[in-house]
């Protein structure tokens, strides 16, 4: 990162060389802001509890979400800073890059958001979002032991998602 011409502020982490390490962690929520999923893979570093990454991160969202739609030019119907929007509605964004990491969203019709947080370098992770996804619904929507809104514990699903996310580069 520069500013206006300075000197590097901070180095880009190096760029993975394991297969599968591109994936730091991967976060699954529901319309109302609750955690139905988190799995970490290369999380060297963790500063907070539980419970509070996953209010920051569900927070960031909303935050993001209100602020592209509110900053949209295409649109005349802003809206209210902070209110919420149907999944959908609106401008969105897909992803967002800093020098450490690369947050990558999607929200379904449903609302249940999915965000993969990974290596700066990963490319556009879309179609891998959709692909989770429809992981997440076979494994956890059809499966008549879930109960919608809890915390998904599927070690099918868990063991697929792995062998997708070591795919990722």
């Amino acid at each position: 990162m520069q500013f206006f011409g300075g000197s590097e502020i901070s180095p880009s982490p190096p760029v993975p060389t394991a297969t599968g390490n591109n994936v730091h962690m991967m976060y699954i929520f529901n319309r109302s802001g609750v955690c139905l999923f988190y799995r970490e893979w290369n999380r060297p570093l963790r500063t907070l509890n539980p419970q509070q990454d996953h209010k920051l991160m569900f927070g960031l969202l909303f935050s993001l979400k209100s602020f592209t739609a509110k900053m949209d030019p295409t649109s005349a119907d802003k809206g209210n800073l902070g209110v919420p929007q149907l999944p959908g509605q609106g401008c969105s964004f897909h992803s967002f890059r800093t020098n450490t990491y690369k947050l990558s969203f999607t929200e379904t019709p449903s609302g249940i958001k999915i965000i993969l947080v990974t290596h700066p370098r990963t490319g556009d992770l879309r179609d891998s979002l959709k692909y989770i996804y429809n992981l997440y619904v076979e494994y956890a929507v059809r499966n008549p032991l879930y109960n919608p809104g809890t915390t998904l514990r599927c070690e099918l699903f868990n063991t697929s998602l792995d062998q997708y996310v070591r795919s990722i580069s």
